[in-house]
């Protein structure tokens, strides 16, 4: 089996929150692209009708401010900064770009970017779930018996912070 051209873990630290969407931005995808990001935004902007508002939208000053701090883009060399606010993409936006961009390595990096999506929301939804059971059956023994108290107790620790069952925390601003 041909190994990914892009790993999950890779393209999940590329994914943000913002405006309620899980998106990435448009410098991220062009080097997962392996493309300038001028580029990749001027074949975006040339298809218009194909990147309606919730595919595609373009972060605010105070989004562009605030997501820079968090990640630490900052740079300092003269020309670093971008001209234009950048553009970010949600699932179907990412989608959307293979149309787009016509080369091999396009295909290949929007399937992997699909299927990273794919597994993260499978991820949120199973935890959901999950907490949601805990609750009721804590509800419904903790009632009867304080010897389960322990029991719930320990599954909470395992869903904190560094448990393999914790709920990946995604990067974004706090909307």
């Amino acid at each position: 089996m041909k190994a990914a051209i892009v790993s999950v873990r890779d393209i999940g630290q590329k994914i943000y929150f913002v405006r309620g969407h899980r998106v990435m931005l448009d410098g991220d995808l062009a080097e997962l692209y392996e493309v300038a990001t001028k580029n990749l935004n001027k074949a975006v902007r040339r298809n218009p009708a194909r990147f309606p508002k919730d595919f595609m939208f373009q972060l605010t000053e105070l989004e562009h401010e605030r997501l820079r701090f968090q990640t630490g883009t900052l740079k300092k060399a003269r020309g670093a900064h971008r001209k234009y606010l950048p553009l970010v993409f949600t699932e179907q936006g990412v989608a959307m770009l293979s149309s787009v961009l016509n080369s091999d390595r396009a295909a290949q990096v929007n399937i992997a970017i699909v299927r990273t999506f794919v597994k993260l929301r499978e991820m949120l939804e199973t935890n959901k779930d999950l907490a949601k059971k805990i609750e009721q059956l804590e509800r419904k023994f903790l009632a009867h018996d304080d010897q389960f108290r322990a029991v719930f107790e320990a599954i909470r620790k395992l869903m904190t912070v560094g448990s393999p069952l914790q709920q990946k925390r995604i990067k974004g601003l706090v909307e």
